[in-house]
């Protein structure tokens, strides 16, 4: 795992921005629900995402960037990136709380660890790792409970998909270092968004229908917020902490984004969350502390 430099203020500053502006999309994610299907609430965020994108390619002069070989790529891509994770994400979060949601995704960092050192030649597994994969996936256990294990109710079902899509996001990071090395962060993506809507409309339409246009003013807050802020926005943002912070400080967004996404379920939608899922989110946050290894390091460092 690459090792950031010491993070600066602006740095920080972005990390937080981040992981708020995730967070708070299992909060957005809610209350789309409460009118939207879970199909066309992602259509919805990918078009609204998609149509940012592009115009931000328009204004930046950027258009004729655009790779039209690469458009396979892209929607592998936004398959693995978009479509499979934020379907799985809002279907799950019909019956599981969206802080419950949030949590679950944490285990992103520690998967992703796993399976790039199976599908990488460069990310091999050493015992620190491994030590931290199995004390995160323990972490999981904990938080779903061992009755999902071998029942499946809703709301297991509901978490084993927000633990699938933290499985597709790992395996669309192993897919973005093989096939579009190279290619800019804003046209990737953009062609990657693009896709992905393109993808997801045909399927929402086909298995929820036409969308209705006369949701209420929350509705149409939430999706927009989806579309603008937690897609267009944050992948704009994501890669702008990427270059500054590095992508092993990256994994702190993860640890930041279930509080915010607590906070805002307890505070409005009236969730509570029991003790298993708070320390199991604990156990999964010092799985992700031990794949880092700084910690490790300094303590190591300062007992010599």
């Amino acid at each position: 795992m690459n090792v950031a430099p010491t993070l600066s203020a602006r740095a920080w500053a972005e990390m937080l921005l981040l992981a708020s502006i995730w967070g708070a999309t299992f909060f957005f994610t809610a209350i789309s629900l409460r009118e939207v299907g879970p199909l066309t609430t992602v259509a919805f965020r990918l078009g609204i995402g998609a149509a940012g994108l592009w115009l931000l390619v328009f204004l930046r002069g950027e258009l004729g960037r655009v790779p039209t070989g690469l458009w396979l790529a892209f929607a592998m891509m936004g398959l693995l990136n978009n479509v499979v994770p934020f379907s799985l994400i809002t279907w799950g979060q019909q019956f599981i709380q969206s802080g419950l949601a949030a949590i679950l995704n944490a285990s992103t960092g520690v998967i992703g660890v796993v399976v790039a050192a199976v599908l990488l030649v460069d990310e091999r597994m050493t015992p620190r790792k491994l030590l931290g994969a199995l004390t995160a996936f323990f972490g999981v256990i904990v938080t779903i409970g061992p009755v999902a294990l071998v029942e499946l109710d809703a709301a297991s079902l509901g978490q084993w998909a927000v633990i699938g899509a933290a499985l597709s996001y790992s395996l669309a990071g192993v897919w973005a270092r093989k096939r579009l090395r190279g290619v800019t962060p804003l046209i990737s993506a953009t062609g990657m968004v693009s896709a992905s809507a393109l993808m997801l409309w045909p399927m929402a339409i086909a298995t929820e229908g036409l969308p209705s246009m006369s949701y209420g003013p929350g509705t149409w807050l939430a999706l927009a917020y989806q579309g603008v802020l937690a897609t267009t926005g944050a992948y704009l943002l994501y890669y702008s902490v990427l270059a500054r912070a590095g992508s092993g400080n990256l994994m702190l967004v993860t640890l930041l984004l279930p509080p915010i996404a607590i906070l805002l379920g307890v505070a409005f939608l009236q969730e509570t969350l029991l003790r298993a899922h708070l320390l199991g989110f604990g156990i999964i946050g010092m799985g992700l502390v031990i794949v880092d290894g700084r910690l490790w390091r300094r303590l190591h460092s300062g007992a010599r």
